[in-house]
């Protein structure tokens, strides 16, 4: 049933969803006590009728929340964004993003604007909380949420990540399985939890195979495309070089894409690949990259619900949540065998 062109109440919500008044009420406050796709047909519902509550505990000013990034110029940034905007606008909060570059002028500046607006929560992305900031924060009663924090957060404070160690271990495992044994590896920052948990999934995943991990394949990156380059050129330069590579990135096994490219290599005749992300690029890649799916958008998504709840002074069921992983194949990785063959079947340059 559609919604009427009357003011768009909860109960018109409710009415179009086929669901009851409270389940529509549940939703708008965070809780988790609602199935995923019922969840997911009332904010559909609530954001294409622009539902605004009629009051809000908050009155005389807006209802906001903040997202703040150390760095903004990634694909995997605009996913989390996706999915904060998807719960926050459905709530009727506004979403204030900031970039802070791990300086101290900006943290700053930034929790100089904070206390202007009077934020209902925070939400970080791939931090770690510093003393200070966390002690000021708690002191303007503001509620911190942290998405892949970098490394122990504070015991106080939620964190919403995914399953790195065990994706890590699959994406090795997946190369295993077609027969790769020569494996390179090109890591995340080092500063990064989630970075740590790939590699040491990876790791897991060779010693569990009988398959020694060469110091000599292990490449370090930092998430973007540049270095993905760089390193899988280090890689495919060696005399051995590997017939596979994971990178832990889809960027930067976008960017081993180009420089396997540029020394005449094919993906995957020539050279298996796999990422991790599966953002948008890598369906349109060229091959479409077989990669670990992490669930950005739904990460964001819990993280704004979390910080919405705590807001309200409500309790948590835990403070640490991972969400699932999971192999997506596509047509970056073949059977080592039928690269050989392919291989095998070219004819030397003229």
């Amino acid at each position: 049933m559609a919604v009427g062109k009357q003011r768009v109440t909860i109960a018109s919500i409710a009415d179009a969803a086929g669901v009851s008044v409270p389940t529509v009420s549940r939703v708008l406050n965070g809780r988790t006590d609602v199935s995923p796709h019922t969840r997911e047909l009332i904010e559909r519902l609530l954001r294409e009728h622009d539902y605004r509550p009629r009051n809000s505990r908050h009155s005389g000013r807006a209802r906001l929340i903040d997202l703040v990034f150390n760095d903004l110029d990634s694909p995997w940034a605009l996913e989390l964004i996706r999915g904060v905007e998807d719960v926050t606008h459905a709530a009727g909060v506004g979403t204030v993003v900031s970039q802070v570059h791990r300086r101290t002028t900006a943290t700053r500046q930034w929790l100089q604007n904070l206390r202007a607006r009077a934020s209902d929560g925070v939400v970080f992305v791939t931090s770690d909380v510093a003393e200070p900031v966390h002690s000021e924060l708690h002191r303007l009663r503001v509620p911190v949420v942290i998405i892949d924090p970098a490394g122990g957060a504070a015991t106080d404070v939620p964190t919403i990540g995914a399953t790195n160690w065990s994706g890590g271990r699959t994406a090795t495992d997946h190369l295993i399985s077609l027969g790769h044994r020569r494996i390179g590896f090109i890591a995340g920052p080092k500063d990064l939890l989630c970075s740590r948990a790939r590699l040491d999934g990876f790791r897991a995943a060779m010693e569990a195979a009988g398959v020694p991990v060469d110091p000599d394949l292990l490449e370090q990156g930092d998430f973007h495309n540049e270095s993905g380059y760089l390193a899988g050129g280090r890689l495919l330069d060696r005399v051995d070089r590997p017939t596979a590579i994971f990178a832990s990135s889809d960027q930067m096994a976008l960017g081993v894409y180009e420089a396997a490219r540029r020394r005449g290599l094919r993906v995957p005749d020539d050279l298996s690949v796999i990422g991790f992300d599966d953002l948008p690029d890598a369906r349109w890649s060229s091959p479409p990259l077989t990669t670990i799916r992490q669930p950005l958008a739904e990460m964001g998504a819990l993280a704004a619900r979390t910080v919405l709840r705590l807001s309200r002074g409500e309790s948590i069921e835990t403070p640490r949540v991972e969400l699932v992983t999971k192999l997506i194949v596509r047509e970056s990785t073949t059977s080592l065998a039928e690269t050989r063959g392919q291989a095998a079947g070219q004819l030397p340059a003229a």
